[in-house]
């Protein structure tokens, strides 16, 4: 047995229909993966179509499942609506909604415009908003119970970090409404819970993070105590069980998997401080390279 093995039980999901924002690439797409493994449907949204569908095709012919992708832009209501209006039309019924859609950037705060500010709150605090109201309504207004949203967090929504202080801003309004949900929506049926990951290394985020030789330089590793990143099926593992029935008396929860890296040294992005000032320039243009691409 390995922390890297799949932990649930065969068809622990079955029945179950899950909507995925962001989850074309990154955690998101190995959370849906495993979800598929498991037996429920999934429904993938993200604003670029052309990646959600290249990402059900091949998670469809890796596990046999059925993986729907439906472009959405989380930070405008009438798409998340339409998004949601779809997934029901195809698959009868939504049953768990994990908001997973995500934007972050490294920068010394002095250097961002409002509108770079706006960007990170729109797509974490707003999008999820967005979406828990679209299908939160929908769930009492059909008195559809037995459903759960899963908001993906992180550590520093607590403790604040330099540096990626939009990120930290709008992850600490995700927490609060996961909390207050939990007991305001609990009545409906619903249960409301949180993740909050230390490093998991992705190929998009790890390059916008920590581009170039940043990532060597700074080795988050040397942070966890455990001496070591997660691997994805851990995440997956957990958020598995957490949309499963098998967790049905958590609820307002937020679960930490990262090692225990927080509780070394809060402020995921706080090293960031030996950074000399000159190197930010080259960092950006290395950034906005990625972004490009």
């Amino acid at each position: 047995m390995s922390y890297t093995d799949k932990m649930l039980r065969d068809g622990a999901l079955e029945g179950k229909n899950i909507v995925v924002t962001g989850g074309g690439s990154g955690l998101g797409k190995s959370m849906t993966k495993y979800f598929l493994e498991l037996g429920a449907k999934v429904a993938i949204t993200s604003r670029n179509l052309e990646k959600l569908e290249n990402t059900a095709k091949e998670l469809e012919a890796e596990t046999g499942g059925t993986c729907l992708a439906v472009q959405c832009d989380v930070r405008e209501y009438d798409q998340v609506e339409a998004m949601r209006n779809k997934v029901i039309e195809t698959f009868g019924t939504v049953d768990v909604l994990l908001n997973n859609a995500a934007g972050n950037f490294i920068s010394p705060t002095e250097r961002l415009s409002h509108r770079a500010f706006d960007i990170i709150i729109d797509i974490v605090l707003k999008g999820t908003k967005n979406c828990t109201l679209a299908f939160g309504k929908h769930w009492i207004d059909t008195k559809y119970t037995n459903t759960s949203v899963l908001n993906i967090v992180t550590t520093y929504a607590w403790t604040g970090s330099a540096y990626v202080v939009p990120s930290a801003t709008a992850k600490a309004g995700v927490l609060a409404m996961t909390r207050s949900l939990a007991v305001e929506w609990a009545k409906y049926g619903m249960r409301f819970n949180a993740i909050a990951p230390g490093p998991f290394p992705t190929k998009g985020a790890w390059d916008r993070l920590v581009p170039g030789d940043l990532a060597e330089k700074l080795d988050f590793a040397k942070r966890v105590p455990l001496s070591r990143t997660g691997e994805h099926q851990e995440l997956a593992n957990l958020a598995a069980y957490l949309v499963s029935d098998f967790s049905a008396y958590v609820n307002g929860e937020v679960i930490t998997i990262d090692g225990g890296e927080w509780i070394k040294g809060a402020g995921q992005f706080n090293l960031l401080e030996q950074v000399p000032e000159e190197m930010w320039d080259q960092l950006e243009a290395m950034i906005r390279a990625k972004k490009n691409k």
